[in-house]
């Protein structure tokens, strides 16, 4: 039995096509405190295995942020990453193939011998503690 959206099915799909997967906001904000550190990067190198969000080419190290509920963050108290009750058979196989190929990535990455983080959207919201795991990354 399906649970009904509460939205009409047009805005429902105005909605999803608002959602960036570049420049978000958790990723912009990854990006200043990478910035004030002055360190480089090249923003979604389409060369590595999943472009990466951000890749520091001379260090050979990577950063992924992830969306929670995209990406399926799966850690305890991350209400994001909730699957939708709505539409489970459609919801479900989307998500789960998207985590595998997140998984695929970073082994490929790691197999090339690149040092990979993965920083979750809702961690950007503690950025002092985001820039010292950032910096403790990047050194």
């Amino acid at each position: 039995m399906h649970v009904a959206d509460h939205l009409a099915i047009a805005k429902r799909s105005e909605n999803m096509r608002r959602i960036r997967s570049n420049d978000t906001g958790p990723e912009l904000t990854v990006r200043r405190i990478v910035h004030a550190m002055g360190i480089g990067y090249r923003l979604h190198h389409k060369e590595l295995p999943g472009k990466p969000d951000l890749a520091f080419i001379g260090r050979r190290k990577a950063i992924f942020v992830h969306g929670c509920f995209w990406h399926q963050h799966g850690i305890v108290g991350c209400s994001d990453s909730r699957v939708p009750k709505s539409r489970p058979e459609y919801w479900l196989p989307k998500l789960g193939r998207n985590v595998a190929r997140d998984e695929e990535h970073l082994a490929n990455l790691r197999a090339l011998g690149w040092r990979v983080l993965v920083i979750w959207d809702c961690e950007t919201t503690q950025t002092s503690n985001l820039a010292e795991r950032l910096r403790a990354f990047l050194e």
